[in-house]
Protein backbone atom coordinates (compact mmCIF):
# COMPACT_ATOMS: atom_id res chain seq x y z
CA UNK A 1 0.00 0.00 0.00
CA UNK A 2 1.39 3.47 -0.81
CA UNK A 3 2.22 6.21 1.59
CA UNK A 4 0.68 9.54 1.04
CA UNK A 5 3.61 12.13 0.24
CA UNK A 6 3.56 15.44 1.92
CA UNK A 7 2.75 16.90 -0.84
CA UNK A 8 -0.67 15.07 -0.98
CA UNK A 9 -0.99 15.89 2.32
CA UNK A 10 -0.32 19.49 1.75
CA UNK A 11 -2.76 20.56 -0.73
CA UNK A 12 -5.74 17.74 1.36
CA UNK A 13 -5.26 19.31 4.45
CA UNK A 14 -6.32 23.18 3.20
CA UNK A 15 -9.22 22.03 0.92
CA UNK A 16 -10.96 20.21 4.05
CA UNK A 17 -10.50 22.99 6.67
CA UNK A 18 -11.96 25.32 3.59
CA UNK A 19 -14.90 22.38 3.43
CA UNK A 20 -15.34 22.37 6.66
CA UNK A 21 -15.72 26.30 7.18
CA UNK A 22 -18.34 26.73 3.82
CA UNK A 23 -20.09 23.98 5.52
CA UNK A 24 -20.76 25.22 9.12
CA UNK A 25 -20.45 29.30 7.90
CA UNK A 26 -21.16 29.07 4.06
CA UNK A 27 -24.34 30.58 3.21
CA UNK A 28 -27.77 29.08 4.13
CA UNK A 29 -30.42 28.12 1.29
CA UNK A 30 -33.29 30.93 0.95
CA UNK A 31 -36.52 29.46 1.56
CA UNK A 32 -39.79 31.25 0.01
CA UNK A 33 -42.60 29.15 2.12
CA UNK A 34 -42.25 29.37 5.79
CA UNK A 35 -44.69 30.68 8.78
CA UNK A 36 -42.27 33.25 9.28
CA UNK A 37 -42.69 34.85 5.86
CA UNK A 38 -46.79 34.34 6.71
CA UNK A 39 -46.41 35.71 9.86
CA UNK A 40 -44.28 38.78 9.04
CA UNK A 41 -46.86 38.98 5.22
CA UNK A 42 -49.75 39.40 7.91
CA UNK A 43 -48.60 41.98 10.23
CA UNK A 44 -50.46 45.09 9.71
CA UNK A 45 -48.88 47.84 7.71
CA UNK A 46 -49.26 50.64 10.28
CA UNK A 47 -51.32 50.84 13.53
CA UNK A 48 -54.04 52.63 12.08
CA UNK A 49 -54.47 50.54 8.70
CA UNK A 50 -56.54 47.41 8.33
CA UNK A 51 -54.00 46.19 5.40
CA UNK A 52 -51.16 43.81 6.01
CA UNK A 53 -47.36 44.24 4.74
CA UNK A 54 -48.27 41.76 2.35
CA UNK A 55 -51.20 43.04 0.90
CA UNK A 56 -49.49 46.43 0.60
CA UNK A 57 -45.98 45.29 -0.60
CA UNK A 58 -48.45 43.72 -3.24
CA UNK A 59 -50.27 46.72 -4.12
CA UNK A 60 -47.23 48.63 -4.10
CA UNK A 61 -44.98 46.72 -5.66
CA UNK A 62 -44.01 44.24 -8.63
CA UNK A 63 -42.06 41.40 -8.80
CA UNK A 64 -42.81 40.07 -5.10
CA UNK A 65 -40.43 37.92 -3.57
CA UNK A 66 -40.29 36.57 0.00
CA UNK A 67 -37.90 34.39 1.39
CA UNK A 68 -36.75 32.80 4.65
CA UNK A 69 -33.16 32.70 5.72
CA UNK A 70 -30.58 32.38 8.84
CA UNK A 71 -27.38 34.41 9.15
CA UNK A 72 -24.32 32.95 10.54
CA UNK A 73 -25.12 33.73 13.72
CA UNK A 74 -28.60 31.97 13.73
CA UNK A 75 -30.84 35.30 13.41
CA UNK A 76 -34.10 34.38 11.43
CA UNK A 77 -34.37 37.22 8.57
CA UNK A 78 -37.54 37.18 6.60
CA UNK A 79 -36.89 39.45 3.27
CA UNK A 80 -38.86 41.32 1.03
CA UNK A 81 -37.61 41.54 -2.62
CA UNK A 82 -39.22 43.36 -5.42
CA UNK A 83 -39.63 45.96 -7.50
CA UNK A 84 -41.28 49.53 -6.13
CA UNK A 85 -42.04 52.76 -7.16
CA UNK A 86 -39.19 55.16 -5.81
CA UNK A 87 -38.49 58.77 -6.16
CA UNK A 88 -40.95 58.67 -9.99
CA UNK A 89 -38.75 55.36 -10.93
CA UNK A 90 -39.25 52.16 -10.31
CA UNK A 91 -36.26 50.77 -8.64
CA UNK A 92 -35.29 46.96 -6.99
CA UNK A 93 -35.74 46.78 -3.43
CA UNK A 94 -34.82 44.56 -0.57
CA UNK A 95 -36.15 44.95 2.85
CA UNK A 96 -35.56 42.31 5.84
CA UNK A 97 -37.41 41.82 8.81
CA UNK A 98 -35.64 40.23 11.83
CA UNK A 99 -37.95 37.63 13.44
CA UNK A 100 -37.67 37.73 17.36
CA UNK A 101 -38.04 34.60 19.07
CA UNK A 102 -41.56 36.02 20.63
CA UNK A 103 -42.92 35.84 17.14
CA UNK A 104 -42.62 39.76 16.73
CA UNK A 105 -40.33 41.71 14.25
CA UNK A 106 -37.67 44.45 14.16
CA UNK A 107 -37.31 45.90 10.46
CA UNK A 108 -33.44 45.63 9.27
CA UNK A 109 -31.99 46.77 6.59
CA UNK A 110 -33.50 48.32 3.24
CA UNK A 111 -31.72 48.34 -0.03
CA UNK A 112 -33.05 50.67 -3.09
CA UNK A 113 -31.24 49.82 -5.81
CA UNK A 114 -28.84 47.87 -4.13
CA UNK A 115 -27.41 50.72 -1.96
CA UNK A 116 -28.25 50.37 1.20
CA UNK A 117 -30.69 53.16 3.27
CA UNK A 118 -30.41 55.04 6.41
CA UNK A 119 -32.81 53.74 9.40
CA UNK A 120 -34.18 57.74 8.44
CA UNK A 121 -34.56 56.81 4.90
CA UNK A 122 -36.05 53.57 5.59
CA UNK A 123 -38.85 55.01 7.65
CA UNK A 124 -39.47 57.89 4.72
CA UNK A 125 -40.23 54.47 2.39
CA UNK A 126 -42.23 52.60 4.51
CA UNK A 127 -43.97 55.95 5.23
CA UNK A 128 -44.72 56.04 1.75
CA UNK A 129 -45.40 52.78 0.64
CA UNK A 130 -48.36 53.41 3.66
CA UNK A 131 -49.46 56.54 2.08
CA UNK A 132 -49.59 55.08 -1.87
CA UNK A 133 -51.73 52.01 -0.87
CA UNK A 134 -53.84 53.98 1.29
CA UNK A 135 -54.51 56.49 -0.91
CA UNK A 136 -55.48 54.03 -3.91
Amino acid sequence: MMKPTKRTILWIVPILIIAIFYYFYGPKDEVTENKDIEMIKGQLLAENSNMTIGEAFNRYCSKNEWVYFETQKRQKVVEYKGECPVKEATQPVNLQFLVEDNNSYVIGVLLLNHVQQTPEERESFIQSVYEQVEAH
